[in-house]
Order: structure tokens, then sequence, then C-alpha cells
């Protein structure tokens, strides 16, 4: 009787739903209509939200591991990453289960809230070098909000301190982009990529910055397939409407798939 005491008295000690706050956790899905399939619509979003949050912490960790030369630490975590956005990637498939004639019962709740808007999301791009200033007036409702966005838009990206390890690894590099106004979205540069193209011809003397640059691109490929998939569930439900955030939809899904955080990574591929 002792020992199953020992295992089911908690009077004294953290539960399971204390530790990860599962009242709160699971208390967050309100539905504002009454339709089944919105509980579905909620909790995909808010798990692919936690996902990113777990996103932003890797990322954020590899960041000061490569500013600190720590690669190896980097390299476990950008690989945690990739594995996190087969995670999301996967998502869409469980959300397009859901019918368009479903989701138009509920649509009109959601007023304009919007994928859109997600500030995590918003976050990642930024961390990956992809920034635009129009981007921050979404959120100018939220001064709190905008202030911890506008940080991470002034920040260096993970690409600016890759680069910076091709300066220090004796790789010439047009001053002008070790100089640049990070806030910008960065812009492909012949330097840049010649000086890749030496790591890739020559990988056993650079392997430290070949490992560096294949776990950018396994990033890089796994959000493109999100977007992708995010792509395509919102074609097969809503078609070409516009988004509820006032996007416009699928068009401005599809032109996103266009942008590269890594440019070079994958130009060099057709020249090698």
């Amino acid at each position: 009787m002792k020992q199953e005491n020992a295992y089911t008295d908690f009077k004294h000690s953290m539960t399971y739903s204390e530790y990860l706050s599962l009242d709160q956790v699971l208390g967050a899905q309100k539905r504002l209509s009454s339709h089944h399939d919105e509980m579905l619509f909620i909790v995909i979003h808010q798990v692919s939200e936690l996902w990113m949050k777990l996103i932003l912490h890797e990322l954020r960790a590899a960041c000061q591991s490569i500013g600190t030369n720590s690669f190896e630490a980097a390299f476990k975590q950008l690989a945690r990453v990739s594995k996190i956005q087969n995670q999301i990637i996967q998502a869409w498939d469980v959300l397009a289960t859901m019918t368009p004639s479903e989701y138009i019962e509920f649509r009109d709740t959601l007023g304009k809230a919007s994928g859109f808007q997600s500030f995590q999301y918003r976050q990642i791009e930024f961390l990956l070098g992809h920034k635009t200033p129009h981007v921050l007036k979404i959120y100018e409702k939220d001064q709190e909000l905008l202030e911890v966005l506008t940080q991470a838009h002034s920040t260096k990206s993970i690409y600016d301190l890759a680069i910076e390890k091709l300066a220090e690894a004796g790789f010439t590099i047009d001053p002008q982009v070790l100089s640049r106004d990070v806030r910008q979205s960065y812009e492909s540069n012949e330097s840049v990529k010649q000086a890749w193209m030496n790591v890739y011809k020559n990988k056993e003397a650079h392997w430290t910055l070949y490992q560096l640059a294949e776990k950018l691109v396994d990033i890089e490929d796994c959000l493109q397939q999100w977007r992708f998939r995010h792509m395509k569930t919102v074609e097969r439900i809503i078609g070409f409407k516009t988004g509820t955030g006032g996007s416009s939809g699928v068009n401005y899904l599809k032109s996103v798939l266009e942008q590269s955080f890594f440019p070079e990574l994958w130009e060099l591929r057709t020249e090698l």
C-alpha cells in the first residue's frame, strides 16, 4: 500500500497537469460557433503556434551558438528545427479533412483574424533574413508586441551570422554585405556565392561551413514545403477567395513561394 501511495498521492507534490498547465492549455479552445469543425480549426493553429514557439527557441539558440563558434551545438539545434517543421507540414493534412461547405459555416465568426497576423511566424522570417518593414504595421494595435517585433526586425539574421563566419574563415566578402542594414531583406551577392562555391568544392577543408550551409538549406526546404502545403490547403478549402485578414489568399501564398532566404546556397547548385 505504501508503494502504491508513492505513485498516487499528489497532495504535496506537483502533478503532470500542473507542470504542463493543462487547465490553461486545454481550456484555450474557445469556439465562437457551434460548428463541430471549428474545434479542428482552432487546435491545428494553436498546435502550430506552439511548434513555432519551439522553432524560435531553437533558432535563437543556434544564432548564439554560431556567434560563439559552437557549431556542433548549432547543428543539433538546426536539425531539431527541421524535425519540428516536418510536424507543422503534416498538420495541413489534418486541416485538409475539412471541406469548403464545412468551413464556410463558421468562417464569418473569425472576423478579421488571420494566420497572416501570426507574430511568431514573422519572427521566424526575420531570423531567417526576410524583413519587410510594412509587415510591422499589422501589429500597431499592440505596442508591446510591436516593440518585440521591431527588435527582432533590427537583429542580424542567422544568414548574416553565417556570412560573417565565411569572412572569418578568410573568404573575401564584399564590405557592403558585412556592414549592410540588417533591417532590409537579404539579397544575393556574388562574393557570397563564390565563397559558398569554394566551400562546396572543398568541403573536406571547410567541413564545418559546409555542414552549416546544408543545415540552412534543410530549414529553407522545409519552410517552402510548409508554405506550399499551406497554399494548397487554402486553395482546397476556400479556392481563390480573399483571406479573412484582407490578404489575396492563395495568390499571396503563391507569391511567397518565390522568396528565398539563402539565395546563394540555391544558386550555386546550378553552377557546381
